[in-house]
C-alpha cells in the first residue's frame, strides 16, 4: 500500500472538479466535527482513552479522504484548500488541548503555531488568498508522524503498564514531526514568494495603469 498518492491509478491523471459534495469533502468535514469532540472529552470529561480513539479516526480520515478522491476521481478545488485546513485546525486545536490539560507546555503549541502563522500572512500579503501550492512530501511525512505521535502522548496518560516508554516513542514522533513541520514552512515560504512576487508585480502595474481597486 502507497503512503503517498494513494489510491491513484497507474497512469491516470484526474482532472480537478469543481464540485463542492463529494465523498471526499465530507470524510473532511468529519475531521473538522471530531476536533471539538476531541476538546470536550479531554478537557470536559478527561475521557483520553476515548480521546484517543477520537485522535486516531481523524489520522485515519487524513488518509482516507485523498485516497478515495483519487480512487473515484473526485479531487476538486475545495477539496484542496479544506484537506490542510482540517490538518491545520486538527492539530493546532488538538495541541491547545493538551496544553490546557497539562499535558504539554506552551512551546508545543507556539512550535506549530508560529510556521502557520508567517505561512498565513504571506500567502495574503502576495496572493491576498490560498497560493494553491501542492503539497509537499515532507509536509506530509510531517503529517503523519505528528499524527502517530499525539495519541501515543495521550496514551501514556492512562493508567497502563509501560506509560514511559509510550510518552518517549510518543515525544521522538512529535520531535521529528516540529522538525519536519519547520523545514516544510521553509519550503513552502520560498515557494511562495517565488510564485508571488510576479503576483505583486502585476497588481502594481494594474495599479499604475488605474486599473487597481
Amino acid at each position: 500500500m502507497r503512503f503517498f498518492n494513494a489510491g491513484a491509478r497507474a497512469g491516470q491523471e484526474y482532472a480537478e472538479t469543481s464540485a463542492v459534495v463529494t465523498l471526499p469533502n465530507a470524510i473532511t468535514v468529519l475531521r473538522f466535527l471530531g476536533v471539538p469532540l476531541f476538546m470536550w472529552l479531554v478537557l470536559a470529561q478527561r475521557e483520553y482513552g476515548w480521546g484517543v480513539v477520537v485522535l486516531v479516526v481523524l489520522g485515519g480520515t487524513d488518509w482516507v479522504d485523498g485516497y478515495v478522491a483519487r480512487r473515484l476521481g473526485q479531487v476538486s478545488a475545495l477539496g484542496k484548500v479544506l484537506d490542510p485546513a482540517a490538518d491545520r485546525l486538527a492539530l493546532l486545536a488538538v495541541a491547545l488541548t493538551l496544553v490546557l490539560a497539562g499535558v504539554v507546555q506552551w512551546w508545543y503549541l507556539a512550535a506549530l503555531l508560529v510556521p502557520d502563522l508567517v505561512l498565513g500572512t504571506a500567502s495574503l500579503f502576495y496572493f491576498r488568498n490560498h497560493p494553491d501550492l501542492p503539497v509537499s512530501k515532507i509536509g506530509k511525512v510531517r503529517t503523519a508522524l505528528l499524527l502517530v505521535g499525539t495519541p501515543l502522548l495521550v496514551v501514556s496518560k492512562l493508567a497502563i503498564p509501560a506509560a514511559p516508554v509510550y510518552a518517549a516513542i510518543a515525544w521522538a514522533f512529535l520531535i521529528l514531526g516540529l522538525i519536519g513541520h519547520w523545514i516544510a514552512a521553509a519550503n513552502y515560504f520560498r515557494a511562495i514568494v517565488a510564485k508571488g512576487r510576479p503576483v505583486r508585480e502585476s497588481r502594481r502595474e494594474d495599479i499604475g495603469r488605474g486599473g487597481g481597486r
